[in-house]
């Protein structure tokens, strides 16, 4: 079965971006980063919200294309009225059901790439396997958290702290 990794960035007190979906005060380069594309390299599909994908889209993501153009990618959303770019799936169904039916397909681990809200869906499920966290040293006081609800406990696999202050964790999720 395929894992899903929920790889991210996040602040000293637990948000992954303003609440306006603003993430420019996140570290933009730095040590951290060259493991961090080479993790990207590792997933074969990638699933986020609405909001997270349209994050990319103000960013002017070549009006839609694929973000990651090696994964397969699943937008989960009620709301958008369609994605512009044929190889996205748009996926208005329940995001356990679909995210649960991939990671019985074959292939490679999934990368979830946010936000807050999907992540506590998919926690609440028993479908994230990882948690891999870029904490960065600064503090917002509010914003989307990294979970919105949900409780798991977790292993940690691997700590590595970087000169920027930049702090790479990887859990794994502790199942039963």
């Amino acid at each position: 079965m395929r894992p899903v990794i929920y790889d991210v960035a996040v602040t000293l007190d637990g948000f992954i971006a303003a609440p306006d979906g603003d993430f420019s005060m996140f570290p933009g380069e730095g040590p951290h980063l060259q493991p961090y594309f080479d993790r990207l390299m590792t997933y074969d599909a990638v699933v986020m919200g609405a909001a997270t994908y349209r994050v990319g889209l103000d960013a002017g993501l070549a009006h839609g294309a694929r973000a990651y153009p090696h994964m397969h990618h699943v937008v989960f959303s009620q709301t958008l009225p369609d994605v512009p770019d044929g190889a996205i799936e748009l996926c208005r169904s329940d995001p356990a059901t679909r995210v649960a039916a991939l990671k019985a397909e074959a292939g490679g681990a999934i990368y979830l790439c946010g936000g807050g809200q999907l992540a506590s869906a998919l926690l609440h499920a028993g479908l994230i396997d990882r948690v891999r966290i870029k904490r960065a040293p600064i503090v917002l006081g509010h914003g989307i958290p990294l979970f919105t609800t949900g409780r798991a406990e977790m292993t940690l696999v691997t700590c590595e702290p970087y000169a920027n202050g930049v702090v790479y964790l990887d859990y794994e999720v502790n199942r039963g």
